[in-house]
């Protein structure tokens, strides 16, 4: 278990990340990061996104005297990380990061060649179900009554965006992305992959099962399943200690509507942590052939 919520995420980011940073519709938590970085990894090694989107995988790596590379799709989001990772410089990060703006599932061949085997730790996180993006302001008590204002829930206008497919060519995108990054994979190197189920039009979508058959599929090995906390625990003089959920607008519409309906769902409390090894020889050369 990984206690990554003793703070929201708003104050996570709060200092560390440029205004900006909200925007996105799906972001990383940091403390997730900085976990799974510390964890797997020594300083002066080389971390890599493939989706990096604002770079909450580069700018906690930079903190921790990680290097780290980052691939990111859309442009406005490249050029956000671009901006975090000046401001983490400013903030006293020593380690060296670099962001791309590519597809990481057609890598460029100069990439391969300057950093086949090279890469420590892949930690990434595929996008989720386009109900769970995205921030919201709401009118009536409680935010139970009146309007719903939806912002910051597109992740740009490019509908070939995986975030915006159906799920099958997802977890297939997601799976020629790991394909494609093999080669940066220096031996035995770990691959974290961040994950939680979601529902689309009442169907669960297991999003976490689905990441381990997308490492098999890309010739990794699994590891371990970790649980990533997204609440905190606290005391209450009567209960003692309980779990307090951190849960967003959309989780928590999801479970009353469910509870309207007679299905007693309960509120996510964690995130699945998929980690991954690559193979202990190495299977590319200097060129990732």
């Amino acid at each position: 278990m990984w206690v990554t919520a003793q703070a929201t995420s708003r104050f996570q980011r709060l200092g560390r990340y440029t205004p900006d940073s909200i925007r996105h519709p799906a972001k990383m938590l940091p403390a997730i990061a900085r976990h799974a970085i510390t964890t797997y990894t020594r300083p002066g090694d080389l971390v890599l996104d493939p989706m990096c989107g604002i770079g909450t995988t580069l700018v906690e790596a930079a903190h921790l005297s990680r290097d780290a590379l980052g691939i990111e799709y859309e442009a406005e989001w490249a050029r956000l990380a671009e901006a975090n990772l000046r401001h983490a410089y400013t903030r006293g990060a020593s380690g060296h990061a670099s962001v791309l703006h590519a597809d990481a599932r057609r890598l460029p061949d100069a990439l391969i060649r300057d950093h086949a085997g090279t890469v420590r730790l892949l930690l990434t996180s595929p996008p989720y179900g386009p109900t769970n993006h995205g921030r919201v302001r709401t009118a009536g008590y409680a935010g139970h009554t009146g309007k719903v204002d939806k912002q910051h829930h597109r992740y740009g206008a490019d509908r070939d965006n995986l975030a915006y497919r159906p799920t099958e060519q997802l977890l297939d995108g997601f799976t020629d992305i790991l394909h494609a990054t093999r080669p940066l994979l220096a031996p035995g190197a770990i691959v974290a992959i961040t994950a939680r189920p979601w529902r689309r039009g009442g169907e669960l979508i297991d999003l976490p099962s689905a990441v381990f058959a997308a490492g098999r599929a890309a010739g990794l090995t699994p590891v371990e399943r970790c649980v990533a906390l997204l609440a905190r625990y606290e005391h209450h003089p009567a209960d003692g200690e309980r779990l307090i959920a951190h849960g967003s607008f959309f989780q928590l519409k999801n479970i009353r509507d469910a509870r309207a309906f007679g299905r007693l769902d309960s509120l996510l409390v964690h995130e699945d942590v998929l980690v991954l090894s690559a193979p202990e020889e190495p299977e590319y050369n200097e060129r990732g052939e």
